[in-house]
């Protein structure tokens, strides 16, 4: 999942969390194990972007200038989500994600991503995070489709500024979790952990030797929406 992820720019935590809570496992191991996995494999797919030439994070660049205004209004935003998701019971947390999930799976199906204008990247990267750090997911679709309704916005461009915010807002947002819960269990987040590292080594990659990687979208898509769906169907409908 984190070389699609650090492929499309997104689909780590929107595919993963779902999937692990479908397992069988809690989603309150589940959501921290998510987190500092995709931490370790986006601190490598970042600097794999930058040699690749998919994204340019020197100093005063467009990806750069991006990415760090996300990274400051995301700190703030996971601030919120982990303590949301502390107070709120496993049910309910499930619910939440099983309806993001689905959400972004019709939005990517549909060919619709958030518009995003100068003005609304604080509003963006604030939401991205608070949902990052309550669910494990729905930070990448809102991040890198919101991005591309930018005039003379690469796609490249946009998933590698993607995979560049995220990687510090999942550290911090992975130790708050760990402060108020502990660890989620070692059997879970190490593994994650090894695949991510795997994974955002060579998905830039291949991104940078694809032109356009649209059709691979819209399956994911469909992949998305059928696994929100799914988790709701386990929360509800026994």
């Amino acid at each position: 999942m984190e070389f699609i992820d650090s492929f499309l720019g997104m689909m780590y935590g929107t595919v993963l969390s779902p999937l692990l809570i479908i397992m069988g496992y809690n989603a309150k191991d589940v959501v921290p194990s998510i987190l500092i996995s995709q931490a370790i494999g986006g601190f490598i797919a970042s600097y794999r972007h930058h040699h690749f030439k998919n994204a340019d994070f020197n100093s005063g660049t467009t990806d750069q200038r991006i990415a760090v205004t996300i990274i400051w209004f995301g700190v703030f935003a996971s601030l919120l989500g982990v303590f949301t998701s502390v107070s709120i019971s496993p049910k309910v947390l499930n619910t939440y994600i099983g309806l993001l999930v689905a959400v972004i799976g019709v939005m990517i199906l549909c060919g619709r991503s958030l518009i995003l204008t100068n003005g609304k990247i604080y509003l963006l990267g604030f939401v991205s995070a608070f949902n990052k750090a309550l669910s494990g997911g729905g930070f990448g679709p809102l991040v890198a489709g919101g991005q591309l309704v930018f005039r003379d916005r690469s796609e490249k461009g946009a998933i590698g500024s993607t995979d560049f915010a995220e990687a510090p807002i999942c550290l911090f947002s992975f130790l708050l979790w760990v402060f108020f819960n502990g660890f989620p269990p070692a059997a879970l987040y190490l593994p994650l952990c090894i695949g991510s590292a795997i994974g955002g080594f060579f998905g830039p990659n291949c991104l940078s030797k694809i032109k356009s990687p649209a059709k691979l979208k819209k399956i994911l898509g469909a992949l998305v929406l059928f696994e929100g769906l799914w988790v709701l169907y386990k929360v509800w409908g026994k």
